[in-house]
């Protein structure tokens, strides 16, 4: 089966899903959105919406079960990553991470770290606003995976 692009739509930003609606029309790769409400996409045979149950990671265990080998998924939740890269599928945040086998679980030991110094507040605060430069940096990035990978 050819590459499927998967994205969790719930927590992606719009800016991202308008890149990869594009790049699934000028591709012509099958982009699948899954969310637990419904999400508005453009008229395309290339473009599918999936909306699931409401509930703690359904939209993610959804995508897990239903991903395969060399897809790639769109997500920001580098556990839900994990699963992703353990089935031998690729996950790519809108901030332009590629997640890997081979990089994941030092993302996975970052995102503990950073959790627990949070927990015992030496540090506070997330990730900055996204901004044009994260837009390029995930343009880019999905663009180089894909002249790589299809």
């Amino acid at each position: 089966m050819p590459l499927q692009i998967w994205i969790d739509a719930d927590a992606c930003p719009n800016v991202i899903k308008d890149i990869l609606f594009r790049t699934a029309e000028r591709r012509q790769l099958t982009l699948k959105l899954v969310a637990n409400r419904i999400i508005a996409t453009p008229p395309s045979r290339f473009i599918k919406a999936v909306q699931v149950a409401n509930g703690f990671d359904i939209a993610d265990n959804y995508i897990v079960q239903q991903c395969q080998a060399n897809d790639l998924v769109i997500t920001a939740d580098i556990p839900f990553a994990s699963e992703v890269v353990a089935k031998h599928a690729y996950a790519l945040n809108p901030r332009g991470e590629l997640y890997t086998k081979e990089n994941i679980q030092e993302h996975l030991a970052m995102r503990d770290f950073m959790t627990e110094l949070r927990d015992t507040g030496q540090a506070s605060g997330g990730l900055s606003k996204f901004g044009q430069r994260d837009k390029k940096a995930f343009a880019n990035a999905l663009d180089r995976f894909l002249t790589l990978h299809y």
